[in-house]
């Protein structure tokens, strides 16, 4: 688990970097040609080394082991990290929002350059490798945190993808579609943040994480066990806890059944990904 936690943050860690850098290149063209779109483009990619941080803190805290307070662990710290981030991504939609409401009233005009269109396909190549290294790796290490912002820097793409849709309009003489470009931005990000939040309170309200039928499955066809039932599975996806109630013979020695407990542990822990607990409670078959 140490482990994990340590490629998670010197994941993070590089991810920052980039997505400070592309920050940068946006915001500072962007402010140079006056275009709304490519501002907000590089605010929402500046979020994204913000939440990195946020999920460097997160994962430090849920590294910690499990102590007397937390004996649990501390694993939900990386949720509430990205649930942080979620957050953030709200936040910034917002101020897009009223920043192209302002652009309507004001009618300033953006300066498009050939520069403006290099600064967006390169960010969009660095988004690119962010997002698909990024999710690969978050997949591998069963890590939200990094899933989380796989999705937030996904989005990163498709903004890109329409500021520049936004800068051809612009540049053949549809200067009002600027605005409206960051609109859709404003909008995809918010999206991003719904998502972020709705799959983090997974994990923090206890939702199922296993069929029942499925553990039953395995846990049935082992030796000495006539019926398993009061299923119950919790946790994060690198994180799942499971309580269930096994029955046996009434004459089973108490050697026995406490052997047929750990082998139940064991198979469940083997045969599903992330399993960190498993809480078997032994009981004659004739109650």
């Amino acid at each position: 688990m140490e482990n994990r936690f340590d490629k998670v943050r010197k994941i993070l860690i590089i991810i920052l970097l980039l997505n400070l850098f592309v920050a940068i290149a946006k915001i500072a063209y962007g402010l140079i040609s006056n275009t709304l779109s490519m501002q907000a483009d590089g605010y929402h990619s500046l979020f994204d080394g913000v939440s990195n941080i946020i999920g460097i803190i997160g994962i430090q805290i849920a590294s910690k082991p499990p102590d007397k307070n937390h004996p649990y662990g501390h694993q939900k710290y990386e949720t509430m990290a990205s649930i942080a981030i979620a957050f953030l991504l709200l936040f910034v939609g917002f101020e897009i929002l009223q920043s192209s409401i302002d652009r309507f009233t004001t009618g300033s005009q953006p300066h498009i350059t050939s520069m403006s269109f290099i600064v967006m396909v390169v960010t969009i190549g660095i988004n690119l490798f962010v997002t698909t290294y990024e999710h690969k790796k978050g997949v591998e290490l069963n890590s939200e945190i990094l899933i989380a912002d796989a999705i937030h820097t996904k989005s990163d793409i498709y903004v890109s993808l329409s500021v520049i849709l936004g800068l051809v309009a612009i540049e053949i003489g549809y200067p009002i579609i600027d605005p409206l470009i960051a609109l859709i931005i404003a909008i995809v990000i918010v999206r991003a943040g719904i998502l972020i939040i709705r799959q983090s309170t997974h994990t923090l309200c206890d939702v199922s994480r296993i069929d029942d039928e499925s553990i039953c499955s395995v846990v049935e066809a082992m030796d000495g066990v006539i019926e398993c039932h009061k299923i119950r599975t919790r946790g994060g996806a690198n994180n799942i806890h499971i309580d269930l109630h096994v029955k046996v013979r009434p004459d089973m020695h108490t050697d026995k059944a406490h052997a047929l407990a750990h082998d139940v542990e064991k198979r469940l822990k083997d045969c599903y990904e992330g399993v960190s607990d498993v809480v078997v409670h032994i009981e004659p078959a004739n109650e």
